[in-house]
């Protein structure tokens, strides 16, 4: 199916960073809210800080989110360790093309991880990446939100 992700995991912590750049990955795109940040919060994880640090050397990293508020993106890129884009409306792959032809990587070349299918998933997936489904950072979220991200997740199986 169109949706289904290239790889399948239960949180970024999983992600193999050496197979990604076994297969050529040069790049790596996140989400922001729930999939490297819990959601609203403002602030990563301190795990989140120093997981960063193991890859950051490896590959450009960028995280690109569909939150359209100007002063949260600033806040999140004040304390992100790499470059974070705003107002991305995912699934349109069209900010995600323009980064990554600023930094001269072909979509083969990267891969989008994202905690929602019908956004990340399918963003990258018209782009033309590789794509990374993970669970949500956040293992205490609200129940209409794990209702609504079960529901998502059913149109990938």
């Amino acid at each position: 199916m169109f949706l289904k992700p290239d790889y399948n995991l239960k949180n970024i912590y999983e992600i193999d960073f050496q197979e990604l750049k076994t297969k050529g990955i040069k790049c790596l795109m996140f989400d922001l809210d729930s999939t490297v940040m819990v959601s609203k919060s403002a602030n990563f994880l301190p795990e989140t800080v120093e997981w960063f640090n193991t890859f950051l050397k490896d590959f450009e990293v960028a995280i690109i989110s569909n939150n359209k508020s100007k002063e949260y993106i600033e806040n999140a890129s004040k304390i992100a360790p790499c470059r974070v884009i705003g107002h991305a409306n995912k699934p349109n792959p069209k900010v995600m093309k323009e980064y990554l032809e600023s930094i001269s990587i072909e979509p083969s070349c990267a891969v989008m991880i994202g905690d929602r299918p019908l956004t990340d998933i399918l963003a990258g997936k018209l782009l033309g990446c590789k794509t990374i489904l993970v669970g949500s950072i956040n293992p205490n979220e609200n129940l209409p939100t794990k209702f609504v991200r079960a529901l998502e997740r059913s149109t990938i199986r």
